[in-house]
């Protein structure tokens, strides 16, 4: 049974890139840039179920770690004048830092409180670019100089290429055993206690591989924007459609994360034109799917011939 769903995950796979591989060659820029955007969303999602699916902790805050990684890039350019790859080094370095930071202390709270931690952590950062808004560009937001490029078929070829790239990193890790280790302490971090398993290191561990990839895919997602701002990669509502995503795709899949990414960033620019409201639309039918269908949307894809 697990090798026909692994059959059926790869076929799965294999379709979406071929799909996405020649689709930039048939739509518009407008339909490029929405998935260039979906893309980098589609790696926060698979960032947040690492730290959630497997290591059963509850990021709350998973923009924490995002907007270090993209202010740290955009503040970096604009004052020193890096090259793009520097400055993605540096957004990167500084989330897994202070995705360390928080962590350790984090990760010593049992039941909600680690989720709690890391919702004010969001709040405390938020509050931070607003206050240094000489450094940050404050609400009004931080413009970065450079771009990755002008051309919107390179841009979204290079979200697809470190979508790919993480996506398979990822794969591997939670396949390996480090990652069925993850699992076993996510299930029941006694039992895997009692087993002789170091639980904390291992979940500092998955907090620091979700802190480089989120840093890392901010930091990409800045220098595609050219411009930081908290309504865009701090505020909660960033988080929220982060964290719905991962679930609406599928927890424990990793890669299902991309499909409910892609699904909850499109829908909202389709159903645009119904303003304020389109967000109450998308967050309706994505709650009715994931109570209709706990698995998420890969699990549907992967176990729809079983239920028939």
């Amino acid at each position: 049974m697990r090798a026909l769903i692994r059959s059926r995950l790869s076929a799965v796979i294999v379709i979406f890139l071929v799909v996405a591989l020649i689709l930039p060659f048939w739509v518009g820029t407008y339909v490029l840039g929405v998935l260039t955007a979906a893309y980098y969303f589609g790696v926060f999602a698979m960032s947040w179920d690492l730290l959630f699916g497997y290591a059963g902790e509850v990021n709350f805050g998973p923009t924490f770690l995002i907007g270090l990684g993209a202010y740290t890039a955009g503040i970096v350019d604009s004052r020193y004048g890096w090259p793009i790859g520097w400055c993605v080094a540096a957004g990167t370095a500084a989330a897994v830092v202070g995705g360390v930071a928080l962590a350790l202390p984090a990760l010593r709270l049992r039941g909600p409180y680690f989720g709690l931690v890391t919702l004010v952590a969001v709040l405390l950062l938020e509050s931070f670019v607003v206050v240094m808004s000489d450094l940050t560009g404050g609400e009004i937001g931080l413009t970065v100089p450079d771009v990755i490029s002008v051309v919107p078929r390179t841009n979204y070829f290079i979200a697809l290429a470190v979508m790919t790239l993480v996506g398979i990193l990822l794969t591997a890790l939670v396949r390996s055993p480090f990652g069925l280790i993850l699992e076993a302490i996510g299930q029941d971090p006694i039992e895997a206690s009692a087993l002789g398993f170091n639980v904390s290191k291992h979940k500092l561990a998955a907090f620091v591989v979700s802190a480089f990839f989120s840093g890392s895919a901010g930091a990409f997602l800045v220098f595609y924007l050219g411009t930081a701002s908290v309504g865009s990669l701090i505020d909660i509502s960033v988080g929220a459609q982060v964290v719905i995503g991962a679930v609406l795709g599928g927890r424990r899949s990793i890669v299902g994360g991309v499909l409910g990414a892609i699904f909850l960033i499109t829908a909202g620019e389709l159903l645009r034109p119904l303003g304020t409201l389109s967000t109450f639309v998308v967050s309706l039918v994505a709650l009715i799917f994931i109570m209709l269908v706990p698995s998420g949307m890969l699990g549907a894809l992967l176990y729809r011939r079983d239920r028939t």
